[in-house]
């Protein structure tokens, strides 16, 4: 019995074990995993790196400096590093391949191939196809379609810049060696649209850049990710093109309006930004006043016209014959032309206001005054005068 009951507690005991080694081996960085780290201590040739595992790691301080020697990090800051090896529990870490030193050499080139890490270098001159770049002492190529996100259009302006890159190809012993810089971006951008997946949410106000114009919107890039701005979500007044009032590489204030991560689609309004014009409209344009409009737009049932930024107003096409029949608003009233309107009626719950031509209403008016007056002297007339047909024919005869 006593014997049974050593082997069990020999058994929990190397169960333990095995439990805390596997999850230590869980732990475990293979070669080319990328980490982020926090910078420990900075001493003459090496930083220490807490990596948030058993065992230091060390990444060579000429990585980490300017071109004037200088250290651009100081203790606490957290840096990307990628995994290189591990030895006498000692983790080795670099930040790019070739970016300390021109004499890497082939190996290291072979092995950040291999492990997928990073390669520094420098775009020479632009050649077939491409461009020529200088990589830790070996020459290598870079595709246009992958030196950018989007294609460039002044390839010059690259020559002599110090980029990181990723090696998409290595062969024939490092005298074939292909990059790309896009792999890296579009990597970062990656990392960049989850995190943004935890913090994104409709009617938060963000900042973007306009990268394109469209005619149904404006893209706009909130640095990882890019949505739409709809034309009509552009402001509150109508616009037929967004090249109107946007260009690109113009810097707006938004609200997200709508965000879709399965369909990778976000769309944005710059209109929310902006003070409703209809909060005001009613105190502006009140039942009975004249106002100085622009036609904005025709349609068979009517004109719209402006009456202010974001405010139109509907004249009827029954208001706009002067009593005669027409078949289009066209026959009397052109688009962009400036007409003087009186208000109908203001309906601030659907944001419409009833519009008629000043001068026809003038019009109405005034045979409707004479018409009254008229009434008004048949029934003070005695009798005998006539009718108020006959009355009206002798003001007109007299006239």
């Amino acid at each position: 019995m006593d014997e049974m009951l050593d082997e069990m507690e020999n058994g929990e005991e190397s169960f333990a074990e095995l439990f805390e080694a596997s999850q230590k081996d869980a732990g475990r960085l293979a070669p080319g995993d990328k980490v982020e780290a926090t910078v420990l201590k900075i001493a003459k040739e090496w930083v220490f790196l807490d990596t948030g595992r058993k065992g230091e790691g060390v990444l060579d301080i000429k990585e980490l400096m300017d071109a004037e020697g200088n250290v651009t990090v100081q203790v606490g800051d957290k840096v990307s590093a990628w995994f290189i090896s591990s030895r006498n529990n000692e983790m080795r870490f670099t930040t790019k391949i070739g970016g300390a030193s021109a004499s890497a050499g082939n190996a290291q080139l072979e092995e950040a191939y291999a492990n997928g890490i990073p390669v520094e270098g420098v775009i020479e001159k632009e050649i077939k196809g491409g461009f020529e770049v200088k990589v830790a002492g070996s020459r290598a190529f870079c595709p246009f379609s992958q030196v950018a996100l989007r294609r460039v259009q002044d390839t010059a302006a690259l020559i002599g810049k110090r980029l990181a890159f990723k090696i998409t190809e290595y062969g024939e012993k490092g005298r074939n060696i292909v990059l790309s810089h896009r792999a890296l971006l579009e990597e970062e951008q990656r990392q960049q649209k989850e995190a943004l997946k935890e913090t994104l949410q409709v009617g938060q106000k963000v900042h973007g850049t306009v990268t394109s114009l469209r005619d149904f919107g404006a893209f706009v890039s909130i640095g990882s990710v890019e949505g739409l701005l709809p034309v009509s979500e552009v402001g509150w007044t109508r616009v037929n093109h967004v090249s109107e009032v946007l260009s690109v590489g113009q810097e707006l204030d938004l609200v997200v309006k709508s965000i879709d991560w399965e369909k990778d689609r976000i769309s944005f309004s710059l209109k929310d930004t902006l003070a409703d014009p209809w909060e005001e409209a009613a105190a502006a344009f009140p039942e009975g006043s004249f106002h100085n409009g622009k036609v904005a737009r025709l349609t068979p049932f009517g004109a719209f016209v402006t009456l202010a930024d974001g405010v139109d107003g509907l004249i009827h096409i029954s208001k706009l014959g002067a009593g005669k029949r027409i078949q289009h608003p066209r026959e009397v009233i052109s688009e962009g032309q400036e007409v003087e309107v009186k208000v109908e009626g203001v309906d601030r719950e659907q944001r419409r206001i009833s519009l008629s031509l000043a001068s026809v209403s003038r019009a109405e008016q005034e045979q409707a005054d004479t018409l009254d007056a008229f009434r008004a002297s048949a029934a003070q007339a005695p009798k005998g005068m006539g009718t108020l047909g006959d009355l009206l024919k002798a003001k007109l005869n007299k006239g």
